[in-house]
C-alpha cells in the first residue's frame, strides 16, 4: 500500500514514520509512505503557497496551483483509490473507516494549513474529507500521521500477530477489555484468577464480559 502525503511542512513527519509499527511496515515493502513538499510545486520566485482570501477576512489561504500540480504529477504515475483531505468539518475518523481504507492500494492525503485550502481544491481533487475529532489544530500532518497509523497497522503482514488488530477497541463496536502481564501479584494487587485458570472458552467468555463492561461505562455511545 502507498501513502502519498502533500504537505506545506514535511519534517513534521519525519518522526512518526521512522519508528516502531510505521517504520517495520515500510522496511517490509508492506507500506510505502512517501512526504511531498508542496512548496516543490510552487509557480513563483518566493515559493508561496498561501494568498490573501476573496472577499477579506484573516488569515491566508492555501491556493490551487501547487496542490494541483502535484496532484496531477502523482496521478500520471500511477492510479490513486482516494485523495483525501484532513479537515476538522470532515467526516470523524473511526475503527470502520480505517478498516475501509486499509484494503485500498493508493492513497493520497492533503495537509492544510493556515485558514484552510482553496474550496476548489476539495470540489476537483478531493475525493472523502476526514477528522480526527471536533477540534481545530495547526495543520493536517499530525492527523495524516494518525490516519496512516490507524491504516498501516490493519495491513496483514505488519503486526506480528494478525490476530492483535481484530481485537482492539472499536473492532466489534466494544472497548478492549483489560490487559495484564507477569508478575501475576505486584504489591498485593493480582490478576483475576480466571487468567490463570488455562480454560481458553472461559477467558475469552470473561473478555467479552469485561470489554462490554467498559464500554458500558466509557462510552455507552457506542451500544446504541
Amino acid at each position: 500500500m502507498r501513502f502519498d502525503i502533500i504537505s506545506v511542512l514535511p519534517d513534521l513527519l519525519t518522526s512518526p514514520f521512522a519508528h516502531s509499527i510505521l517504520q517495520r511496515a515500510q522496511k517490509k515493502g508492506i507500506a510505502e509512505i512517501v512526504v511531498h513538499n508542496l512548496r516543490d510545486y510552487a509557480t513563483n520566485k518566493q515559493k508561496s503557497v498561501d494568498d490573501y482570501p476573496y472577499g477579506g477576512g484573516s488569515g491566508m489561504v492555501m491556493s490551487i496551483p501547487p496542490f494541483a500540480a502535484c496532484i496531477e504529477k502523482l496521478q500520471e504515475e500511477r492510479s490513486y483509490d482516494e485523495i483525501i483531505f484532513m479537515s476538522p468539518d470532515g467526516e470523524t475518523l473511526n475503527q470502520t473507516i480505517a478498516n475501509e481504507l486499509s484494503i485500498k492500494g493508493n492513497i493520497i492525503i492533503l495537509c492544510g494549513h493556515y485558514k484552510g485550502i482553496d474550496q476548489r481544491i476539495r470540489d476537483i481533487y478531493v475525493t472523502r474529507e476526514i477528522s480526527i475529532g471536533d477540534y481545530v489544530l495547526s495543520g493536517g500532518e499530525l492527523p495524516a500521521a494518525v490516519l496512516v497509523d490507524a491504516i498501516t497497522r490493519l495491513i496483514p503482514g505488519v503486526l506480528n500477530d494478525e490476530t492483535s488488530a481484530l481485537s482492539d477497541s472499536f473492532q466489534g463496536e466494544l472497548l478492549d477489555a483489560p490487559v495484564y502481564t507477569r508478575p501475576a501479584d505486584w504489591r498485593g494487587h493480582k490478576i483475576p484468577d480466571i487468567l490463570l485458570s488455562g480454560h481458553e472458552a472461559k477467558i475469552n467468555e470473561w473478555r467479552h464480559e469485561e470489554a462490554l463492561k467498559r464500554t458500558q461505562e466509557r462510552r455507552p455511545d457506542l451500544l446504541k
